[in-house]
């Protein structure tokens, strides 16, 4: 019985600790350890995400990228016709006829709706 009860705890403790290990690992990612002239020093990249982070959003989506995009998307003679901070639409032809996409103004173009 004693065996029993030794066994269903080892795999109880196993089965959590499996669980429990791989996040363990995915924050231990975001830490490195610097060797400099000022001796050894842990940088943790989460402290300078603020600060860093927010300058590729403000950057947004240039109207040469959005044309760019668009001519991936299948557009012919593509143009810039408008811009906004959230937005930037360019119209041109497709196989259909003319037409128009709109992509959100951040940072790779992503295409609205």
């Amino acid at each position: 019985m004693l065996k029993l009860i030794s066994n269903a705890g080892l795999a109880l403790a196993l089965t959590l600790g499996s669980v429990a290990l791989p996040v363990s690992f995915a924050q231990a990612q975001d830490v490195q350890f610097r060797i400099g002239p000022d001796g050894v020093r842990i940088y943790d990249r989460d402290r300078d995400r603020d600060r860093y982070g927010d300058r590729d959003f403000r950057r947004g989506c240039s109207p040469r990228e959005a044309v760019y995009a668009a001519r991936d998307a299948g557009f012919r003679r593509a143009e810039v016709v408008r811009v906004t901070d959230r937005s930037v639409t360019v119209r041109g032809w497709t196989r259909s006829g003319p037409d128009r996409i709109t992509f959100a103004n951040r940072r790779g173009c992503p295409e609205i709706g």
